[in-house]
């Protein structure tokens, strides 16, 4: 089933019919331009417009993450372009090809 999820005021997720969801974050312990471990966690929650010019993004599938970055599970410092084209991968995906999306994702080397 799709669905969008908001998170905290700092990013979203999308679930899609094909059973994978994407998840784009920009907060405070996210790999983007906000990034700052040493804030309380919280930051985004106390302003009404929290924004940022890069994003962490993330792959699941209904067993947990499925790892896209070429040296994490997750792929840090997307530009707006990167996320978007992360997400029209992600969505025309076939779910009995995951290997597939994932080389997809990896070979644009973001």
């Amino acid at each position: 089933m799709s669905k969008f999820v908001a998170t905290r005021n700092k990013g979203f997720a999308m679930t899609f019919d094909n059973g994978f969801t994407i998840s784009v974050q920009w907060g405070t312990f996210n790999y983007c331009e906000k990034k700052n471990l040493g804030s309380d966690g919280d930051e985004e929650m106390k302003t009404k417009r929290w924004e940022s010019r890069t994003a962490e993004i993330a792959v699941f599938n209904d067993t947990g993450i499925i790892p896209v970055g070429n040296h994490d599970d997750v792929i840090g410092w997307c530009s707006t372009d990167e996320v978007a084209t992360v997400i029209a991968i992600v969505q025309s995906a076939h779910p009995d090809n995951q290997e597939e999306m994932v080389e997809e994702i990896k070979s644009l080397k973001i």
